[in-house]
């Protein structure tokens, strides 16, 4: 007797099966066959085939249109999911055969002023790994495959997902040696001598304070926490730091590379401790790639560098 693990088992005809999870899904012949680009007839004789090969019927046809019969609704979510593991495994084949590439995405403003900057070490190790990265804001669709992994930043819960923690992440005020020079700032108080720089990037991260939280918390009434030029990413305020605008409030994590050349300096000690952190995301099949596992064992590495560099440095400060 054959078991169902034979690999000889007989399955129905894959264009039988997809014509079916279409005119399933559209819950007509029509709009099925526009998108399998091919005529209604071929769908309707595609479910013909189907029909006899199970030898029940799919579908109900009633004067308001086609339902599913039960045994079709039954076996339709198990459909659904073999057709994306397809997907998947169609996209590990491409991914293996083209080894050479790793497709990530991550938020511009770490993109740009943390692991940009640091690319090129990977690429001393690998260099047989072409990185494509991809900047931006948008969460990520692993669904279609064309995403290796992401770095995110957030609380941590990306349910069915491999999640890796990166790094911690604190809020420091920064402004640059010039500003400063023209303009002392001794302690919080003088703040009402400076322009405030606000980062508004959509993080909804509700412990990251604005400069209004960082004002009140310390008892700071002089100053306007409101006032000030306001940017949407945080590589914005941290570059216009740079350039003497004013004071900001900036990730300690994007700002450290102008903090360690001197473009940037903290005048007031204080750093705050935020909820979110960078995350390293993937399905659970990406991870099986060599470039994948190659690239996250780098990061890893970098990111411990990074958080043992820092904290020598407030060691050294004694914060």
């Amino acid at each position: 007797m054959e078991k169902p693990s034979d690999h000889r088992r007989r399955l129905p005809p894959l264009n039988a099966l997809r014509a079916f999870e279409a005119a399933a899904r559209h819950l007509n012949f029509s709009r099925a066959a526009e998108e399998l680009s091919v005529t209604p007839g071929a769908v309707s004789q595609q479910i013909q085939n189907l029909e006899d090969y199970v030898g029940a019927a799919l579908f109900k046809r009633t004067p308001k249109g086609l339902l599913l019969t039960d045994a079709a609704q039954t076996a339709l979510p198990a459909l659904r999911e073999a057709f994306d593991r397809l997907a998947e495994a169609a996209s590990l084949l491409t991914a293996a055969v083209d080894g050479r590439r790793l497709t990530l995405t991550a938020a511009p403003s770490f993109a740009a002023k943390w692991l940009v900057p640091r690319l090129g070490r990977f690429e001393e190790k690998h260099p047989q790994v072409d990185v494509w990265l991809s900047a931006g804001m948008e969460v990520v669709d692993f669904a279609s495959g064309e995403i290796d992994l992401a770095i995110r930043y957030g609380g941590g819960r990306y349910p069915g997902l491999e999640v890796i923690k990166l790094m911690t992440e604190t809020v420091i005020p920064v402004v640059s040696p010039g500003l400063l020079n023209e303009n002392p700032l001794n302690g919080p108080d003088d703040l009402t001598h400076h322009i405030l720089l606000h980062d508004g990037s959509p993080d909804a991260d509700d412990s990251c304070p604005d400069w209004a939280m960082w004002l009140a918390a310390r008892g700071i009434r002089g100053v306007d926490g409101t006032r000030g030029p306001r940017f949407n990413q945080s590589s914005l305020v941290i570059e216009a730091a740079v350039n003497g605008r004013g004071v900001a409030l900036a990730k300690r994590t994007l700002a450290q590379a102008d903090l360690d050349a001197g473009r940037l300096v903290t005048p007031i000690q204080i750093a705050t401790a935020v909820d979110f952190a960078y995350y390293v995301v993937h399905p659970k099949t990406k991870g099986r790639l060599p470039q994948v596992k190659a690239f996250v064992s780098w990061l890893m590495e970098e990111a411990a560098a990074h958080e043992a560099a820092l904290q020598t440095l407030d060691n050294g400060a004694g914060i």
